[in-house]
Order: structure tokens, then sequence, then C-alpha cells
């Protein structure tokens, strides 16, 4: 049985290569579960809300881009992504992939 991991990245439009990073993640890694979400309100260790509210100057919403992929992968992936786009915001834990027709 493989064992999986999902790993999310929190970041904000404009903070990261959203394009590179993904392009990245599809070309070079080979991982095949990645989604990018976009949330509509948020906030990190500054404590400051990032919403699309009409009130706020600028639109910096929060972006979550996951993926999941047999657990070493993930782990080496996330080296690489913390290295080469100086992303900080990185969780991940094992998780159980059902799927009757093989692996993902």
């Amino acid at each position: 049985m493989n064992r999986y991991r999902l790993a999310r990245v929190y970041t904000l439009e404009g903070e990261a290569p959203i394009d590179r990073v993904l392009q990245f993640l599809h070309d070079e890694e080979k991982v095949n579960n990645v989604m990018l979400i976009r949330a509509i309100a948020g906030y990190g260790d500054s404590g400051r809300l990032h919403t699309t509210s009409l009130l706020s100057l600028s639109l910096q919403l929060p972006l979550i881009i996951e993926f999941f992929a047999e657990e070493e992968q993930v782990r080496e992936v996330i080296v690489k992504l913390r290295q080469k786009f100086d992303l900080r915001h990185i969780v991940s834990w094992p998780v159980e992939v059902d799927n009757p027709d093989g692996p993902a």
C-alpha cells in the first residue's frame, strides 16, 4: 500500500509567482493532483484581514495551492518549493487515497 501525503501552500495573490509554481509542479515534479483555491477572505501571522470588501484598497486575496502524491515525493517537493520560490507557509499531513482503480 502506498503512503500518500497532502500539502497546502498558503500565500496571497501577487506574493508568489503562481503560474511558475504550477508549471514547476506540473512540468518538473510531475505532480498530477494539484488545485489552486482562491479564498474570499483570510488573515495570517500579521492579523491583517485580506478580503473582497469594497472598502479594501487591494485585491490581495488568500490563495491555497493544494496537492497530493506519494509521501516521499510530497516531502521532496515541499523542500524545493521553499528553496525555489521562498514559500514559507506550507503544511502537510498523511492521507488515504480512496481510488478503486489503482494509484492516483
